[in-house]
């Protein structure tokens, strides 16, 4: 082999070798929300069309390997008084004793306890709430694929709906709803 064939044969492999390390990245990583995402709850209400709240602090992660998704991991942590309203002037209501009880209890969290892969970028995340200091499984039925144009970011859709009383929430008054339906549409990008 002539010494310029050797030395494009050297480039080749070292121009192979980043592109696999920076694939290994995008692939197998950690994950923390971007600003764009969106984690909320909507209750429906006799009284009002329905109640539609945001978190506006969140804090999560995601341990996420495409090549072996069913060892995932996520956890989520809301900030209770960061929540914003369709309606504000319910917000007295919702962070008050007979609902989420701000005073008290300053966070919503979500642990994963298991990723289960359905195939098609579909995942059911099983795993615990807690709200108001009550715990109970649930499962968020997901899907987690790639940004088309962007591989080092990630958009997930969760959803899940809970019953407020498993929570210990009171009867609400307004005629708000019993079920509480908790969506996030959130984008992961790879933590540096």
């Amino acid at each position: 082999m002539t010494v310029i064939a050797n030395q494009r044969l050297a480039k080749s492999l070292w121009i192979g070798a980043l592109i696999v390390v920076s694939m290994s990245q995008v692939h197998a990583a950690n994950w923390v929300l971007a600003p764009t995402s969106n984690v909320g709850f909507h209750i429906d209400s006799a009284r009002e069309s329905m109640v539609i709240a945001k978190f506006n602090t969140v804090h999560a992660t995601l341990n996420f390997d495409e090549n072996a998704p069913q060892q995932a991991s996520t956890r989520f942590i809301m900030d209770v008084d960061s929540l914003s309203l369709n309606n504000p002037a319910m917000k007295s209501t919702l962070l008050g004793k007979d609902l989420f009880y701000a005073a008290q209890f300053k966070t919503v969290s979500f642990k994963s306890d298991q990723f289960r892969v359905l195939g098609n970028n579909k995942y059911q995340i099983i795993g615990q709430l807690t709200i108001r200091g009550i715990t109970r499984p649930v499962i968020f039925d997901s899907t987690l694929k790639p940004v088309t144009n962007n591989q080092k970011l990630m958009n997930m859709v969760s959803s899940t709906t809970i019953n407020r009383t498993d929570f210990g929430m009171k009867k609400a008054p307004d005629g708000m709803g019993e079920k509480i339906n908790i969506k996030m549409n959130v984008d992961w990008k790879v933590k540096r």
